[in-house]
């Protein structure tokens, strides 16, 4: 995607053909800024402290992670800690686990002196691959979106969206707002509801940032409007991301998703859920029971970052001096709420059966 003009990934390879560049995301919307990652103790800090963030993306940096600590110290001993050491940063992303298993059973066979010309192709193959699936999942959420146009008499079709999953949140287009970029890209007349998504605010701070780039119309609304807006008609549909999906289609994603499905249900409002396939987790079946809710640092409720008329960034407090506050990453949404998951191979039910129609070669799995 383009951020004033030019083309951008969220994670490339530098010059110097080892270290790796990502955008800060913590930075955003106030600040552009890009930082080098050239140690796997650089690329663990960017995934557990947030500097980047969102599933595809969280793979990919590991991935990069795995290649740098390959460049340092091919051993076995190097690897199996790097494995560790990347898998304990982010506990919910099942593409963190895809990736670190992926870049495992392709090393482990190797002599180490070939280790690290090996991890460094694994690891661009993985980004390569991630752009093609995103691309995809634009391609087929985009004839949903297409199909609502096609019946509304008058005005655009009004899209709600949760967190952030854009092009920040995967290393190339984003998997639920693909199909509002394609959308838009083909003059089809789109605006989206940006939930701010709260405590963190990827929506009011990533989402916005995105589609305001891009020139996407859209309105920054706070996570509570969502369900009045459904009641009265201004939300044709809602399409959130996803860090993980069970065989059974449940989906865990940002706190507040589940929510949104309910209104979403009880207004008839279609509640699509686009994931790419790395991001389906077949050894589990129930969401709820199975699936690790990370609970992350308690100030990120208590304090907010924003910037002063100044132009200064500072965080402020929003809550009493002592109150104790919760901070749940994410919740589950059952597979009975979501209407359909838009993959990179298609649209299906949120079922067992809906997704081994698309992943036939994961039937066995399924069954396990």
């Amino acid at each position: 995607m383009k951020v004033d003009g030019t083309h951008y990934r969220s994670i490339w390879l530098n010059d110097d053909g080892w270290s790796v560049g990502v955008i800060e995301q913590t930075k955003l919307p106030h600040t552009f800024e890009t930082i080098r990652l050239a140690s796997l103790e650089d690329a663990a800090h960017a995934i557990r402290a947030m500097l980047i963030r969102g599933a595809p993306l969280i793979g990919a940096t590991a991935a990069y992670g795995m290649a740098m600590a390959m460049r340092a110290d091919p051993s076995d001993v190097s690897l199996a800690a790097a494995y560790e050491t990347l898998h304990r940063t982010r506990p919910t992303a099942i593409n963190l686990r895809w990736a670190l298993d992926g870049m495992r059973q392709a090393l482990q066979p190797l002599a180490p002196a070939e280790r690290a010309a090996a991890a460094y192709a694994k690891a661009a193959a993985i980004c390569d691959e991630d752009v093609a699936i995103n691309h995809a999942i634009g391609t087929h959420g985009l004839t949903l979106i297409r199909g609502i146009a096609q019946v509304k008499p008058t005005g655009p079709v009004n899209i709600l969206t949760h967190c952030n999953a854009g092009w920040l949140a995967t290393v190339d287009w984003g998997t639920a707002l693909a199909p509002i970029y394609m959308a838009h890209d083909a003059g089809i007349p789109v605006h989206v509801w940006v939930d701010e998504t709260r405590p963190r605010n990827q929506g009011a701070g990533l989402t916005a940032w995105e589609l305001g780039r891009h020139g996407v119309p859209h309105t920054v609304i706070v996570d509570n409007a969502g369900g009045h807006l459904m009641q009265h008609g201004m939300v044709d549909m809602c399409i959130v991301g996803t860090d993980r999906t069970t065989a059974d289609g449940d989906v865990c994603n940002k706190i507040g998703t589940y929510l949104k499905a309910l209104a979403a249900h009880d207004n008839a409002v279609p509640f699509y859920v686009a994931l790419p396939g790395p991001t389906i987790d077949w050894t589990i079946s129930d969401g709820l029971t199975e699936i690790p809710i990370e609970e992350r640092d308690p100030t990120e409720v208590t304090r907010i970052w924003g910037a002063t008329d100044a132009g200064e960034v500072v965080p402020m407090r929003v809550t009493p001096a002592g109150s104790p506050a919760a901070n749940y990453g994410f919740d589950v949404t059952p597979a009975r709420l979501v209407t359909g998951l838009v993959t990179e191979r298609g649209v299906c039910p949120a079922s067992r059966e809906g997704l081994v129609s698309l992943y036939p070669e994961m039937r066995r799995a399924a069954a396990e």
